[in-house]
């Protein structure tokens, strides 16, 4: 086995443990250098403590048009999981790859570097860019300081394949996300004297049954689009703590909730309602008791979702290298919005399945690897004959 085909090049990038909380810099360094070793000339995006960073790459003129094969390189803890294979090895069984980040979504970068060599050596007439970014898995946030680089330059891509696992099936669609933090500041007392205190546990419940009111209204049959599953979008409470001991008025509590919304939704609706909730029912009762309590929301991340035409030059694209015109939409989200605000229309595309991500002995098929890089083989037929996308 070739030391530069995707089965070897998946288990290299295996054995690197770049969960979010941690650098990804040992990575992208033997990325840089495997790029290097081909003549592809790469530069680095850094976060402000230089202890993370993006790739971006190009192969072959510098002329408009031409696709990114775009992927992040972080992934999620292994931490409580009950793996049976050690999941920063790369393993094999009955024609699967086990290891974290298998599916989600080290296994079409590897893809994508087996087929460097064949892109390299073609004559292509539109470029090919590699864009590998940090910290996609809490809130799309790494890829944001390279899309705002690459903006400024004169040359733009036409399209950006985004090998999310899709099973190698054709996706134009995701929804998108709005992660908040809701803090509420109460008065403390002996929970004899309750009614002199501001309970926050109590008002927090009270915004969080708000919350599943605003939920229920947007499941209504006429905000639906039958394209996602479920087909609208969603209201969800996902953390909450507060309290100290049951004989005290809890001072303070906070909670963590997320709106998936549907592309063209506003998230921020769903923030509004609950501030206008929180100042017109809550805090003048909480401040008849206590002046000083108070209601903050905060937001921790956001991106925006995705619902690419089925017409349009990136879906046809697509379309012929999947060999289907079935698009599809998934539930997770992508860096896709974050490229198609960005300008650069996005399509995903990805070898394994999400049913595998995030969980326990994350695996990807042998068969589906084979098939992306049969994909991006055909690929580089496509941009050796043709210019544009």
């Amino acid at each position: 086995m070739s030391d530069r085909s995707s089965r070897a090049l998946l288990e290299r990038l295996i054995a690197f443990p770049t969960v979010s909380r941690d650098s990804n810099l040992e990575m992208i360094d033997f990325i840089r250098h495997y790029l290097g070793d081909l003549g592809v000339r790469s530069e680095l995006f850094y976060n402000a403590e230089r202890t993370k960073a993006n790739l971006f790459a190009t192969i072959g003129p510098g002329v408009d048009g031409g696709i990114v094969l775009s992927g992040h390189t972080d992934v999620v803890p292994v931490d409580g999981q009950p793996w049976t294979v050690e999941p920063f090895r790369l393993s094999e069984k009955e024609g699967r790859l086990y290891g974290r980040g298998t599916a989600d979504m080290k296994g079409y970068i590897a893809s994508v570097l087996a087929a460097v060599p064949a892109f390299v050596a073609r004559d292509l007439k539109v470029p090919v860019h590699l864009a590998f970014s940090y910290d996609e898995e809490v809130g799309c946030l790494g890829v944001r300081p390279m899309l705002a680089e690459l903006a400024k330059r004169a040359h733009k891509p036409a399209v950006c394949l985004i090998g999310e696992p899709t099973e190698l099936k054709p996706v134009l669609g995701h929804k998108g996300k709005l992660a908040m933090r809701c803090q509420v500041k109460g008065a403390p007392c002996h929970s004899a004297y309750a009614p002199y205190g501001v309970n926050a546990i109590q008002y927090a419940a009270r915004l969080i049954n708000h919350l599943e009111v605003i939920g229920e209204q947007l499941s209504l049959p006429e905000h639906h689009d039958e394209r996602f599953d479920p087909p609208y979008s969603t209201v969800q409470t996902g953390v909450i703590k507060g309290g100290r001991a049951l004989n005290i008025v809890p001072a303070e509590c906070e909670f963590d909730f997320e709106v998936r919304a549907l592309p063209g939704y506003d998230a921020t609706h769903v923030v509004n309602e609950l501030q206008a909730y929180a100042q017109q029912q809550l805090l003048p009762k909480m401040r008849a008791v206590n002046a000083e309590t108070d209601i903050r929301l905060e937001s921790l991340s956001a991106y925006p979702g995705l619902a690419t035409s089925p017409e349009s030059d990136a879906a046809q694209l697509l379309a012929s290298l999947c060999g289907s015109r079935e698009f599809g939409t998934v539930a997770f989200g992508t860096e896709g919005g974050l490229f198609n605000q960005a300008g650069i229309p996005a399509v995903v595309c990805g070898p394994g399945s999400m049913d595998q991500g995030h969980k326990p002995d994350e695996f990807v098929t042998i068969e589906q690897l084979e098939g992306c890089d049969a994909m991006l083989s055909r690929l580089a037929d496509h941009l050796s004959m043709k210019s544009g996308a």
